[in-house]
């Protein structure tokens, strides 16, 4: 988004590490803050706006797969992974919608294919989290397309970056993972964040002005629905 031309806002629930990014973007702003408390979240959403004059884009990109195996679910983990997957989404568009509305701006949420299709392996949490988020995206297109706001997805699929699962597997077995990719990725290879940027910087452009409502899937070809 900075290299569109974008200033920009940078959240996390921790300073650490923000003005290092910031740093590197010039003006952009760090607000620290827990998206998956509503407090926080307006105001994360209160300061950016003080600091940026205005809000067009929103990219909730909050979240995390780590969880239990599937069967082990438990109360507290499901509300963890909720909090961490859907409520910080939520929370979030809710907080900047009026901003939003003003502007007539555009929302992203980064998902998961585990929200599209059963994913063998994948913790039950997070996929059920993450088809949550796409029920709410589809479903609050039209309320949020009256003011001239669009909402979209991302699902992205095996995506590698530093300290990523995949990062981890490929140090421990590379071929078992070249192996995988083989067998179930159209173009047996793995996603990187820049190709998730790329198609959230098309989404939230006029170029995307008629696409509202929608999961885009970035995978490699890997889900079969």
């Amino acid at each position: 988004m900075h290299a569109e031309g974008c200033r920009v806002a940078l959240n996390a629930r921790s300073p650490d590490g923000l003005g290092v990014v910031a740093g590197e973007l010039a003006g952009s702003v760090v607000v620290a803050g827990d998206m998956s408390q509503p407090d926080d979240a307006m105001r994360v959403v209160a300061e950016s706006v003080a600091a940026l004059g205005k809000l067009d884009i929103l990219v909730c990109n909050v979240g995390s797969g780590r969880s239990v195996p599937p069967g082990e679910e438990s109360y507290t983990e499901w509300q963890r992974v909720f909090a961490l997957n859907l409520w910080s989404t939520t929370n979030t568009v809710e907080a900047a919608r009026k901003q939003l509305e003003e502007q007539r701006g555009a929302i992203v949420c980064i998902s998961s294919i585990c929200g599209l299709e059963v994913i063998p392996g994948a913790p039950v949490t997070y996929s059920a989290a993450k088809t949550a988020l796409h029920a709410y995206v589809r479903g609050i297109a039209r309320p949020l397309g009256r003011h001239g706001v669009r909402i979209n997805a991302v699902a992205p699929g095996n995506i590698l970056f530093d300290d990523s699962v995949w990062a981890r597997r490929l140090d421990a077995d590379r071929a078992e993972v070249e192996s995988m990719l083989g067998r179930e990725v159209s173009l047996r290879k793995l996603g990187s964040p820049e190709d998730v940027a790329s198609i959230v910087a098309y989404l939230v452009s006029p170029r995307a002005a008629f696409a509202t409502g929608q999961v885009w899937t970035l995978d490699g070809g890997q889900t079969r629905a």
